[in-house]
């Protein structure tokens, strides 16, 4: 029986002209030129796509949404010393943002201290250097740890950088069950994709369930998890490959709690996520609403989870790094602008929004501050956050939606296959989809099957120069003196029998978290307790096949 859609493609046939002979999203799935109902015959509106606020979660996971307040405007900020960018979080706050979101150099993501001879031209480059509590107190200082809310991109150093943001809130008065926050915490994903490792993925991945054991203990409102896409889709993945591979981690992570006698309902609860928002704007709308559905079929139907909550995908996004360009930097305000609306209405949780000199220099605080603006305009004028998942029965949003979620199940039924995430990170099978998705992609813009304007079409403009935004040269200097006085005030002999504690609780496998809080304040450096720590499990890549030798 002939389609209403095929007999309308048969009356249509000589006018129907295209652009191109076949139109696909960057994840390669084909789209059809049009839509209809047909298109989505045989889906069950209550189960398949739902209420908001409730199972399965793919219309949003708050009952109001938007219309009971906004997402939270969290801009990713970090540069320098820690009184650099105390100012800068002063300022954004000034300006309205609503949460704080912390980047760490290169160093305290390795586990270095700023003195050492791996750090040497990275100290506060890509993010604020913290070598001790003393920085995280800095850092701080004069925002009240009680009623913000602070993410920390931290990974390998997450245990340490955990401690120090404690400590400090307790110093201003402020008990761990009243701090409010996330730490990344994910190391699964630097195997695939960022390689700010330390300790290899067996041990890394033992470490992270040591934070989340804590905090359901210690820290309650704390999110000791963020599971995160961003960095894999930053590495070339599509859309797919970053829902897919990111619940792989999440379920990875799930897995060894539990084979830790974890409860997890509990655990899941806290459980956070971070994605990436690129330009194909109906792709990324679907691509949130099919990873919600995903991971709450995943909880209820793997891990048995029966309350609701524990189901919930809770989110952060970032508008995509990758897709900012150095040619026309100013064209980036409207990138970002499109792919800030596709998470909002996608239902993201929070969204930092990327400045548009990223691909230039770390941001300026006047591109810090268009960037902001373009949340707040979203916001308060667009209109898109005064009703619920707005893009809900579209029938090209619905099987975009389904297709992603079917595509991605497929990668995760593979993963479980091949013994899971571990195994499949230590046979490249990850990278090397990720990379083959990559060189496509590639090959699509130098072929121009995709344009990118001001790369490769409409490049015959002439711009204005970017003012940029410099790092002080001296940080080291300052940095390494203000190590040396660190050392010279606090009672070494306490910090030693510390790292000899941490050590020997690495060796008998128990959880670290209360030896490096312990050691964090008595001022224990960054580089000192990875040292420690190091002795046990080596460090990935070096030394970590005999270290427990």
């Amino acid at each position: 029986m002939t389609s209403k859609k095929s007999e309308w493609e048969n009356r249509m046939k000589k006018s129907l002209k295209e652009r191109k002979n076949e139109f696909t999203t960057p994840s390669g799935i084909a789209l059809e030129r049009l839509y209809v109902p047909e298109d989505v015959e045989g889906m069950d509106y209550e189960k398949d796509i739902g209420y908001p606020g409730e199972y399965p979660f793919t219309r949003g996971i708050q009952p109001t949404m938007y219309r009971g307040r906004f997402w939270t405007m969290r801009q990713y900020a970090g540069f320098g010393t820690a009184e650099e960018t105390n100012q800068r979080f002063k300022y954004l706050l000034e300006q309205g943002q609503t949460g704080l979101s912390v980047a760490f150099d290169l160093p305290t993501q390795m586990g270095y201290d700023s003195d050492q001879p791996m750090s040497k031209g990275e100290v506060g480059k890509v993010g604020v250097a913290i070598d001790s509590l003393e920085d995280m107190e800095i850092l701080f200082d004069g925002i009240p740890l009680g009623e913000v809310s602070t993410s920390m991109t931290i990974n390998a150093t997450a245990s340490m950088l955990l401690a120090m943001y404690m400590v400090a809130a307790e110093k201003q008065g402020v008990g761990p069950d009243k701090i409010q926050g996330t730490v990344q915490n994910d190391l699964l994903k630097e195997f695939i994709a960022r390689g700010t490792y330390i300790f290899p993925p067996r041990d890394s991945v033992k470490i992270t369930i040591d934070i989340m054991e804590y905090c359901r203990d210690r820290i309650p409102r704390w999110n000791p998890i963020s599971v995160s896409g961003y960095h894999m889709r930053e590495a070339g993945s599509t859309a797919v490959q970053e829902v897919a591979f990111t619940l792989a981690d999440a379920i990875e992570y799930l897995e060894n709690a539990k084979a830790r006698g974890l409860d997890i309902e509990k655990i899941a609860e806290r459980v956070s996520f971070f994605f990436a928002v690129h330009n194909n704007f109906l792709e990324e709308v679907a691509k949130f609403r099919a990873a919600r559905r995903l991971w709450a079929w995943i909880m209820r139907e793997r891990f048995k989870v029966k309350d609701d909550r524990a189901c919930m995908l809770r989110f952060h996004s970032q508008t995509s790094g990758v897709t900012l360009t150095a040619q026309q930097p100013r064209n980036n305000i409207m990138r970002v602008t499109i792919q800030a609306l596709a998470a909002v209405l996608g239902g993201t949780q929070s969204l930092h929004t990327n400045s548009f000199d990223e691909a230039l220099a770390l941001p300026s605080e006047e591109a810090a501050t268009i960037a902001l603006r373009t949340q707040q305009v979203i916001a308060y004028e667009s209109g898109a956050g005064d009703t619920i998942d707005p893009l809900a029965g579209s029938y090209a949003v619905e099987v975009l939606t389904k297709k992603i979620e079917e595509e991605a199940m497929k990668y995760i039924e593979q993963i479980d296959k091949k013994g899971g995430m571990v195994g499949c990170i230590e046979e490249g099978y990850i990278n090397q989809e990720i990379e083959d998705a990559s060189y496509r992609y590639q090959l699509e813009v130098e072929n121009k099957e995709r344009i990118i304007v001001g790369v490769n079409e409409f490049t015959n403009v002439n711009e204005e120069p970017v003012e940029l935004l410099k790092i002080n040269l001296q940080i080291e200097a300052i940095k390494s003196e203000r190590l040396k006085e660190l050392r010279r005030k606090r009672e070494n002999d306490r910090v030693r029998a510390d790292l000899q504690r941490l050590e020997e609780a690495a060796r008998a496998n128990e959880n670290l978290m209360p030896y490096i809080v312990e050691a964090v304040r008595n001022y224990a450096t960054i580089g000192e307790m990875s040292g420690a720590l190091e002795k046990v499990y080596g460090r990935f890549g070096r030394s970590s096949k005999t270290a427990r030798g």
